[in-house]
């Protein structure tokens, strides 16, 4: 079980915001793996930080519960994802680290890219509600 905390990330025009990591093709939700001591609000907005620029308050931020999906990039592991809904500005975040590409979808239709289950199985569909 791979252990994170997640940004279900969106702009004022409802998008929601992908990433990629570098030397992956898949997209999913900005966020990471908590370090020893961190709640998964505090590693979600150091994460944010160091992939992605943004500088957050823990008010911006609103938990929308656990999740469990299998892992995108580690086969045969399960992601058990914190997240947390968060609206930004679209020219906001950049990429940074570990982070290659970050690319805004709709929803309802995100495109050809290839997304994590995590991402297509559960959190996008939360915004289509």
């Amino acid at each position: 079980m791979v252990h994170v905390a997640a940004a279900l990330t969106v702009d004022a025009a409802g998008r929601a915001l992908m990433v990629r990591k570098h030397g992956t093709s898949v997209f999913m939700q900005p966020g990471g793996k908590m370090e020893p001591g961190e709640s998964p609000l505090e590693a979600l907005r150091r994460e944010l930080v160091e992939e992605l620029g943004l500088v957050l308050g823990a008010d911006r931020f609103t938990w929308l519960g656990t999740f469990e999906e299998d892992a995108a990039n580690e086969p045969g592991h399960r992601v058990l994802a914190e997240v947390f809904r968060l609206t930004v500005d679209a020219d906001e975040p950049v990429p940074a680290a570990e982070i290659a590409e970050c690319r805004w979808v709709d929803p309802a239709d995100p495109g050809d890219i290839e997304l994590a289950p995590l991402s297509s199985r559960v959190l996008l569909p939360i915004l289509n509600q």
